[in-house]
């Protein structure tokens, strides 16, 4: 049966030769269209679901991508369209209007269906790339986005192409006359692809390194990386997108280098109130002699001084006369061999307790060291044990940090004079 045969019968059924053909074209189309569903509906509850299972039990994971993105479920619709297109050539007149349009709307269709299962074809790719590559942060985003944007171009010229009827290579050459246009239309996505070129070859960053940028509000991880932007989830789980040439174009923090180096740097001071500093005297001595971690350091640093001043022959009734051991000096080998047995603290990475230039705010004791935990939390309790141990060792040695008067201090000097 075909459009001639159905069109015939009807008007020997007595319809009038309009009626005839515009029922005959209907029964038609509502006839196809019930045979493309009931086709689709096969391949959907028979083949896909027997191809699905075929890919989850075989021993390669990076084929599940395929399906995480749909991408045989959109091959699927060419089944339906090819099965419209073979209809229409059996039951419809080729020189017909109605088979001229069903064959400009099944030729976008198969544009349509085809930019969309490359697009997924794309996405699982980069997927796959991630998963098989040495280095799972990298990320092949940026290209495929670049590609997916170059898919859709085609398929809207296409697109025009078809219900227009003019060739598309046409298009394409009134597209290369608006060069200017378009690079200022697409200015951005340029700019990203070449960011995305530039930090994929020079491996500024990739997902999952802590990058801080706070000209963006930025201090995280990165959890993606795209052609438009970068997006960092910062510490309170809020998400900062940061255009991706920003990161050419803008200076940032990549705390990568830490991470890989198997320590994170403790670097702070101690602001010593300078009045506190002094000779330590015979007595002082012995009361200090008595912590265990100094014992193999005061005796022969002792000894060393008192051998120094009898061979020159220096007086020593004023401690400013020859070498004298001061509560700060000794106070600095206390801290040094007090982070060595320190089991957090990295012993082969810089090991610095020194003394920065003194200020308004008293003299700086700094500790420049390194934890074996990166871990955030972990770090900063690690930090806090060593500062809480040393502030309260202070008074043993008759030191004492520097802070500003508050006004407890006020109260109590006010006290003093009343």
């Amino acid at each position: 049966m075909n459009f001639t045969t159905l069109s015939d019968w009807l008007r020997h059924q007595g319809l009038q030769a309009n009626m005839a053909e515009l029922s005959a074209y209907t029964l038609i189309i509502v006839l196809i269209l019930l045979i493309a569903l009931a086709a689709t509906w096969l391949v959907r509850r028979t083949l896909l679901p027997a191809l699905i299972n075929i890919i989850h039990k075989n021993r390669l994971h990076w084929d599940d991508s395929l399906i995480e993105h749909r991408f045989f479920h959109k091959i699927s619709w060419f089944v339906p369209i090819l099965v419209i297109h073979v209809c229409k050539d059996l039951l419809l007149i080729d020189d017909s209007d109605m088979s001229r349009f069903l064959s400009r709307a099944l030729l976008a269709c198969v544009v349509i269906v085809a930019s969309s299962s490359i697009s997924a074809l794309l996405s699982s790719v980069n997927d796959i790339y991630t998963r098989l590559a040495k280095k799972r942060s990298s990320t092949i985003r940026g290209y495929t986005d670049a590609a997916r944007i170059i898919v859709y171009v085609f398929c809207a010229i296409f697109l025009i192409a078809i219900f227009t009827g003019r060739s598309p290579w046409g298009l394409l050459s009134l597209l290369g006359g608006l060069t200017a246009i378009i690079l200022l239309v697409f200015k951005d996505t340029l700019l990203g692809f070449v960011a995305t070129i530039q930090l994929s070859a020079t491996d500024m960053v990739r997902i999952g390194d802590w990058i801080q940028m706070d000209k963006y509000g930025a201090d995280g991880d990165v959890i993606d990386i795209s052609i438009h932007c970068v997006l960092v989830q910062n510490w309170n789980k809020t998400v900062t997108s940061i255009p991706t040439y920003a990161l050419i174009s803008n200076s940032f923090i990549n705390w990568r280098g830490m991470s890989e180096s198997g320590g994170r740097r403790i670097k702070r001071s101690i602001n010593i109130d300078i009045s506190s500093i002094h000779f330590v005297d015979a007595e002082e001595l012995e009361k200090l002699n008595k912590i265990t971690i100094l014992k193999n350091y005061l005796r022969p640093k002792q000894k060393e001084v008192e051998a120094y001043n009898t061979r020159h022959e220096i007086e020593t009734d004023l401690a400013i006369n020859g070498r004298n051991q001061t509560n700060i000096g000794i106070f600095r080998a206390y801290v040094q061999e007090y982070l060595h047995r320190n089991p957090n603290i990295h012993p082969n990475m810089t090991f610095l307790v020194r003394q920065l230039a003194p200020t308004e705010t008293g003299l700086p004791l700094e500790i420049y060291v390194f934890s074996k935990d990166q871990i955030w939390a972990n770090y900063e309790a690690i930090q806090a044990d060593i500062f809480d141990h040393l502030f309260a060792a202070l008074s043993t040695f008759g030191l004492r940090a520097f802070q500003n008067p508050s006004g407890h201090d006020f109260q109590q000097s006010i006290g003093h004079h009343n």
